[in-house]
């Protein structure tokens, strides 16, 4: 794994770190790589069952979880590699996966940063960040991602005024526009997004991949489409070892050991 990007486990989590603080964090080539890279080791690893993605912001005055795409890549012509064929931007935008992502961010996440936070699960802020497509301001585009899951994350109104006035949402606004599910104060990011983690992985894991799939469906997809997807979540779980386990411990009156199978 490429120091660039950091992997690390802690019991069911892996902990990813985007690790280029002096360059804000920016996407690069080696960034979008070993950001694939590391999904691809969370996906492999039974053993583990949800990532939390953190952004190293050492030495900043002003805290940035990542600024985007690196904009001295693009201008040396090396812009074709901030995407990755599987991830797109950084690896990582439109990865399919089956485990869920928690962004914890204390610092500015901004154009292709804010897209890379729009494209976890859940989302844990400190009160000093703030979110942003600022691509209109250089004649560019919000590009992966961010022109429709922004509207869908805080609704039409609140995301075409960010999108069109290229200003950054603060961290409470986002909190309550619903971007943000818990608000911290700075540097408690990462550890709040560890205690979320936990509870998750308290629960079953095949019941949580299955329903975070129809939670992911239920912005585009009909209700028909979304009744055959939730019935066969159904059955995936209802077919699963880890059923026999789920009601026996709650007859005995103990907590489950799931196995994920």
């Amino acid at each position: 794994m490429s120091d660039i990007v950091t992997y690390e486990t802690r019991g069911r989590i892996a902990l990813i770190t985007l690790n280029r603080p002096d360059a804000r964090n920016a996407v690069n080539g080696d960034v979008a790589e070993a950001m694939e890279a590391a999904i691809d080791q969370m996906e492999a690893d039974d053993d583990i069952w949800i990532g939390v993605l953190q952004a190293n912001t050492e030495g900043q005055s002003k805290p940035v979880f990542c600024a985007g795409a690196d904009l001295k890549a693009i201008n040396s012509g090396d812009a074709a590699r901030l995407s990755t064929k599987r991830g797109n931007f950084a690896g990582f935008v439109y990865r399919e996966r089956k485990k869920p992502v928690i962004a914890a961010v204390d610092g500015l996440a901004t154009a292709g940063g804010c897209e890379i936070v729009l494209a976890a699960d859940l989302v844990v802020a400190t009160n000093r960040s703030a979110f942003g497509l600022a691509e209109v301001k250089r004649n560019l585009v919000a590009g992966a991602g961010g022109l429709f899951r922004l509207p869908r994350a805080i609704g039409q109104a609140a995301a075409m005024e960010a999108i069109l006035t290229g200003e950054p949402i603060p961290a409470k606004r986002a909190y309550e526009l619903g971007l943000v599910s818990r608000l911290v104060e700075p540097g408690e990011a990462t550890e709040e997004a560890m205690r979320l983690a936990d509870q998750i992985t308290a629960n079953a894991p095949l019941a949580v991949w299955e329903s975070r799939k129809v939670v992911l469906a239920s912005a585009y997809a009909d209700d028909d489409a979304l009744k055959k997807m939730t019935n066969s979540a159904m059955g995936t779980v209802m077919s699963s070892e880890d059923l026999k386990e789920g009601l026996t411990a709650f007859i005995e009156k103990r907590a489950p050991e799931w196995t994920g199978r």
